[in-house]
């Protein structure tokens, strides 16, 4: 099952996939995918984002590949949905995409196997993890406002079932800035697969309904500049686009940061 959140005149509610850009609206109603505002597939309860869990891209950045999977924890606020617009900071010197397999918990789950992991699996869907490198300070664990900042993690559009996808580890990912392709990997290049980020997440953490999982992304980033549309693409999982937008044409004065 292919399920999103959507906001339609005001009200919120879970839209289904029909195929041929249209959807079918909790309440009966079809419409047009251009019709609603999409909103981020699941309200994610903790989110655990992974940084150089692909070698392509560990090489890309010159670092060695990680020993032990690099994670950290991201805000509610940074999560927005499908056809929305990302803040970039009008002083930002480059800022670049990651399209990533995002795996969200279907039940708690503490101290599991990987040969148990895909059992507490509700689904997937696709987020693009925007990183500004001007306040980067730390490769292997971003600082808060490289990887934490409002708006700048689309996810979806469709939370997918995880029977829908009978072999998450081999899944072709891509993105295109303003239609041109400029990244292109394959999950099954995962340093740490789905069933072992599980695995050692539960080992020291409880992991419950509803929290996420950001696996990381492939090597070929490029900066976003103000006016790019940004399609990030997952084999099976969706296709989500974002358009990036200067502070100065988002925020009041006043919000600016």
């Amino acid at each position: 099952m292919r399920r999103a959140r959507v906001s339609s005149n005001g009200r919120v509610q879970y839209a289904f996939d029909l195929g041929d850009e249209r959807i079918k609206l909790a309440d009966g109603r079809i419409c047009h995918q251009h019709e609603v505002d999409w909103l981020p597939p699941i309200e994610p309860r903790t989110t655990i984002a992974l940084g150089l869990n692909y070698a392509d891209h560990a090489k890309e950045l010159a670092f060695k590949a990680p020993s032990e999977p690099l994670a950290f924890l991201k805000p509610g606020s940074s999560f927005v949905g499908h056809r929305s617009r990302t803040v970039r900071p009008d002083s930002a010197a480059y800022m670049h995409y990651e399209c990533e397999l995002a795996v969200v918990i279907g039940q708690r789950c503490r101290n599991i196997s990987e040969a148990q992991a895909y059992q507490y699996v509700a689904g997937y869907t696709v987020a693009n993890d925007y990183a500004i490198r001007d306040y980067l300070e730390n490769y292997y664990r971003p600082n808060l406002p490289v990887k934490g900042r409002d708006t700048c993690t689309p996810l979806g559009p469709w939370l997918v079932t995880a029977d829908e996808i009978p072999d998450p580890m081999n899944l072709r990912l891509s993105t295109s800035v303003n239609g041109a392709v400029t990244q292109q990997g394959n999950t099954r290049d995962m340093i740490f697969s789905i069933p072992a980020l599980i695995a050692w997440l539960s080992s020291f953490m409880t992991l419950d309904a509803g929290d996420l999982i950001l696996t990381g992304t492939p090597e070929g980033l490029a900066d976003t500049p103000a006016g790019a549309e940004v399609v990030t693409e997952i084999e099976h999982v969706g296709r989500l686009v974002n358009t990036i937008v200067n502070a100065s044409d988002y925020y009041s004065p006043a919000q600016r940061g």
